[in-house]
């Protein structure tokens, strides 16, 4: 158990380290955003719109705490998450491990959505695909949603990944982006462990309501994880007047070496789904 306790120290070190260092190119205000007569961003003004007309999107975000990173269930009612049977106990043996085996702390990639609410992020909007630029502490990592009209891939013929494959498309003033082709067996919380499989399906919808506040709908759609979809809403901050700053946690491998941490027990494959035909 010492270990165990040694080892969630280690994802928390990730996890809670200091933000004060993420500032870069302090003194160089960001081009386009509206200005108070103080030269402070007027960030409740309305935000600028893109040739076509939609909204523009682009900026660095953040949710600004933990609180969706460690439960992204976080404030829905009782009952609005529904686990299956092969989830709950991968759940409960996460849990019972004190979440030393959560990817994260072995500086492994976050998946969708969980990256959205870690750490900074950038988006870039171009009319064929727009980018996102994320700032996590186990590397830089970017995400490319399509919108030059190409359909997601068959689940079957994906090669499953971290951040799946997204498209994206707009709804009046939303952006809505669909991602699929998850590996099995993936966390979607830090603290509550919660996990998805490879038939995951996120589905997220992205409104900026005024140049300095964006609301971001995440569903959760997981059949062999959940019994139901489930959504939530999550806000996200701009962060004016900054940039990205690189992060990398290449020295977290040399402190686990020193620490002596009980191997992951195998956990199941997710199962097939009702109804779905045998390989």
């Amino acid at each position: 158990m010492k270990a165990h306790r040694m080892a969630l120290a280690t994802i928390l070190a990730l996890v809670l380290m200091s933000g004060a260092t993420r500032a870069q190119w302090l003194n160089h205000p960001t081009p386009g955003i509206p200005r108070l007569p103080d030269g402070r961003p007027n960030l409740s003004a309305p935000p600028s719109r893109l040739p076509d007309g939609h909204p523009d999107l682009s900026g660095i975000w953040d949710v600004g705490n933990m609180l969706y990173f460690h439960d992204l269930a976080r404030e829905l009612k009782p009952g609005e998450v529904q686990l299956t049977p092969w989830a709950a106990a991968i759940r409960k043996q996460r849990m019972d491990r004190n979440h030393v085996d959560d990817p994260y702390g072995y500086c492994l990639p976050l998946g969708v959505p969980r990256i959205n609410v870690r750490s900074p992020f950038k988006i870039l909007q171009t009319p064929q695909l727009t980018a996102f630029l994320h700032e996590t502490y186990v590397g830089m990592i970017f995400r490319q949603v399509f919108t030059d009209g190409r359909r997601l891939p068959e689940i079957s013929e994906a090669e499953p990944t971290w951040l799946g494959y997204s498209v994206g498309k707009w709804d009046g003033d939303t952006f809505v982006v669909d991602t699929v082709g998850f590996r099995d067996r993936g966390w979607l919380s830090a603290m509550q462990a919660y996990p998805h499989s490879d038939a995951l399906h996120v589905t997220e919808r992205w409104r900026r309501a005024d140049v300095g506040h964006m609301e971001l709908t995440v569903t959760i759609d997981d059949p062999k994880a959940y019994v139901k979809p489930w959504t939530n809403k999550i806000p996200l901050l701009l962060l004016p007047d900054t940039e990205l700053l690189e992060a990398f946690c290449d020295n977290q491998m040399t402190i686990l070496k020193q620490w002596s941490i009980d191997p992951m027990p195998p956990e199941p494959p997710s199962p097939p789904l009702a109804g779905a035909k045998p390989d």
